[in-house]
């Protein structure tokens, strides 16, 4: 039995959240806390297996409630979120960076025609995400360790031009970190295989291109890629490459249970780029992206794996590992230097 505490100011959404839940005879809702103040004391005296988070609250709002659970008593967090207008979705997507691991939208009442699959993917979302084993945040102030340089590459035939990357769990916080670390002035466009909820991924381009030095917006049909903009699947949409280096959006079958795929990004690149390709794959639950980076290292590119240490979830990048179909592991610290290695001959 898992044990759940849901964190909501709505009184009408706290129930709604406590009977959905608790139907589920694997869950049960130990507590319910209706301010950032109370979901804290809760946090700490139950020690539950996972939270739901509201974001916008009075007072101590949920992405400040997030920051400080993962700081001093870390637990599974699932992001619930109105996701009505654009401050919903900005928290909601901050909140992610903050350390919880998922986001949905709050279920519509028993009477909507959907509110049978959006509580399944409640249940669903909140049993998955309690399997995942979270550490303590250090405070923002605090200063992260240095991480020892990882050992070079071995060189490459051809310098990358183009970067493909592959996230899920845990993915917005390191995508974040590895474009922070990338100069303005990156020379190869950058496409982002992203598993996230539909609904909140222009939010999550835009949280990037406001807090990163590269520009970043969801994909378009069609579009030229231009050099140092990082462009993102929509959610629900496959992301790939025409023949002719264009961006290739589809709503072809899901690979692997996923759609967006990352196997479906690395395969196209690998096709239209070959050895001038290079694969990242980073945090994330699951394979995806695996069979797809085999293919880019068969093509002569290059492909990399965040390292087990530093992700929240080491499924994706350890399935890459298992195929061996990775060039290298590299903390996440040390992947922007390893990505803008790639572009440079020498490398």
């Amino acid at each position: 039995m898992l044990r759940v505490l849901v964190v909501d100011d709505s009184e009408v959404a706290r129930r709604l959240l406590a009977e959905v839940l608790g139907r589920d005879p694997g869950l049960q809702v130990v507590g319910e806390a209706s301010s950032g103040a109370e979901a804290l004391r809760l946090a700490a005296g139950l020690r539950p297996d996972v939270i739901t988070m509201d974001v916008q609250m009075p007072g101590m709002d949920g992405l400040e409630t997030t920051r400080r659970i993962m700081e001093r008593h870390p637990a599974p967090i699932v992001v619930v979120s109105g996701g009505h207008d654009p401050g919903d979705l900005a928290h909601s997507v901050r909140a992610l960076d903050a350390g919880a691991l998922a986001a949905l939208r709050k279920p519509h009442g028993p009477a909507h025609p959907g509110f049978a699959a959006e509580a399944a993917e409640l249940v669903g979302t909140v049993k998955l995400m309690a399997e995942v084993k979270v550490f303590r945040r250090r405070p923002a102030a605090t200063p992260a360790p240095v991480a020892t340089p990882a050992a070079p590459l071995p060189a490459r035939r051809l310098p990358a031009e183009l970067v493909a990357v592959g996230a899920s769990t845990g993915g917005p916080a390191a995508l974040a970190t590895v474009l922070r670390g990338l100069p303005a002035t990156t020379p190869v466009p950058i496409l982002v295989v992203q598993h996230i909820t539909p609904g909140f991924d222009a939010a999550l381009a835009t949280w990037l291109d406001e807090t990163t030095p590269l520009p970043v917006h969801l994909a378009v049909d069609g579009q030229a890629l231009r050099p140092g903009e990082v462009v993102i699947a929509p959610a629900g949409t496959h992301l790939g490459l025409s023949g002719a280096a264009r961006v290739e959006l589809g709503r072809g079958p899901p690979v692997d249970g996923h759609r967006p795929s990352a196997t479906h990004l690395f395969t196209s690149v690998a096709r239209v780029f070959g050895p001038r390709a290079l694969g990242v794959i980073l945090t994330g639950m699951g394979s995806d992206g695996a069979a797809g980076l085999l293919e880019l290292r068969r093509a002569g590119g290059t492909a990399l794996a965040q390292d087990e240490a530093s992700c929240v979830v080491a499924g994706m990048p350890g399935a890459a590992v298992a195929a061996d179909a990775v060039d290298q592991v590299v903390p996440l610290g040390e992947l922007a230097a390893r990505i803008a290695a790639a572009w440079s001959p020498a490398c």
